[in-house]
């Protein structure tokens, strides 16, 4: 009789990281329905409710990360570590996992260490086209890294990297209403041009006060806009907006929760340069304009962005020019029909609709070997 499998994930801290995990969880589902897997987290950050809300369990480490200002507030994030690693030890002791995989963040450091120490074979997914410090680390214990953009023998061993792409929410592609109706369901005119803007759950500064520093021109465009602001900035951005009268042509919202119907209406996307982001964006084959956060670990947003900009898959603007030149920008592109078509069809290319399933498979063949040991 088959020995059933066990696989930890573990990793998190941002979107970003807990949706490809997510991803993975699912396509190993659908391969093995049989299959155990458990998810191991930082304590506090967003997976320990998303996971869950996912249906699977989750485990929590009291990990943190390192303060690079204050250097002795550390002293506490090595106490941190420490019960860490012997929390992690513990779980694996328990789950008797016959796979680890890293997504990054900070839980999968001591996580998929303990899991080595053991004996297990540990799988990377990096997201990035500059990978994160975690994943460096790991690189030289790994069976195998999956990554989502070329060169990344800059960071990993050659011989271990396997090009999969990113995995996406797949909900994204299955969505099967028209554009027209995707438009109308936010109060909007499907013969007009239309741009959607996110900046993620929480928003972008940069992007916002771009919207309220050209709500003029929005006015007297002849195109329309679906404008998630995020729900730290909303308060204020509603204020400004009773302050200013708001123009007809704008959609506003602190989040969008149905994000299939607001890319399926959208001409053009204005985004920061997530991975997470930018796979959807691929996947969906959307003209973008990429505005890289400058408050991201190794300013690995801009080197996603000029990923795709090197291919002319995407335009890029600095978030010390967006300000100025954001809207104005976005609104000339969207009356730019061969650049948005251009555009759609470069960014196509950088696209992996079977990441999951290809990275599903890839852990599945590993753990294998060791249960049939």
């Amino acid at each position: 009789m088959e020995e059933e499998l066990k696989v930890i994930i573990s990793g998190g801290g941002t979107g970003g990281h807990i949706f490809p995990a997510i991803s993975i969880a699912n396509a190993l589902k659908a391969i093995k329905p049989n299959i155990k897997i458990l998810f191991v987290g930082a304590e506090g950050r967003m997976e320990m409710k998303r996971v869950p809300a996912a249906g699977y369990e989750i485990k929590g480490l009291p990990v943190s990360g390192f303060d690079r200002k204050n250097l002795l507030k550390n002293i506490k994030v090595l106490f941190k570590a420490a019960q860490s690693r012997a929390k992690a030890k513990q779980i694996i002791k328990e789950f008797r996992p016959h796979i680890a995989v890293g997504v990054g963040g900070y839980a999968s450091g001591p996580t998929l260490s303990a899991c080595e120490a053991q004996g297990i074979p540990i799988v990377l997914q990096e997201q990035n086209s500059y990978a994160g410090i975690t994943n460096k680390l790991l690189a030289r214990k790994a069976q195998k890294i999956c990554v989502a953009y070329e060169h990344m023998e800059r960071f990993f061993p050659a011989s271990k990297i396997m090009i999969t792409g990113n995995p996406v929410r797949q909900e994204l592609l299955s969505i099967n209403v028209s554009r027209e109706v995707a438009i109308k369901s936010f109060g909007l005119d499907p013969s007009k041009k239309t741009i959607l803007i996110i900046g993620g759950s929480l928003g972008a500064r940069t992007i916002n006060e771009s919207v309220l520093s050209h709500l003029s021109l929005i006015r007297q465009s002849n195109v329309q806009f679906i404008w998630q602001t995020g729900s730290f900035y909303s308060e204020q951005i509603q204020i400004e907006l009773d302050k200013r009268e708001k123009p007809d042509n704008i959609y506003v919202s602190d989040f969008i929760s149905d994000m299939a119907k607001a890319y399926k209406a959208a001409d053009l996307v204005i985004s920061r340069a997530g991975a997470s982001s930018i796979s959807e964006l691929c996947l969906l084959g959307k003209p973008c304009i990429l505005v890289p956060s400058p408050n991201v670990a190794e300013d690995h947003q801009t080197k996603n962005a000029l990923a795709l900009t090197e291919k002319n898959a995407a335009i890029y603007i600095k978030d010390t020019d967006a300000r100025m030149a954001l809207i104005p920008k976005a609104v000339s592109t969207a009356n730019e029909p061969e650049q948005l078509v251009t555009l759609s069809r470069n960014i196509l290319t950088m696209a992996h609709p079977n990441a999951a399933k290809t990275i599903a498979e890839e852990i599945i063949k590993i753990a294998s070997k060791r249960t049939t040991r």
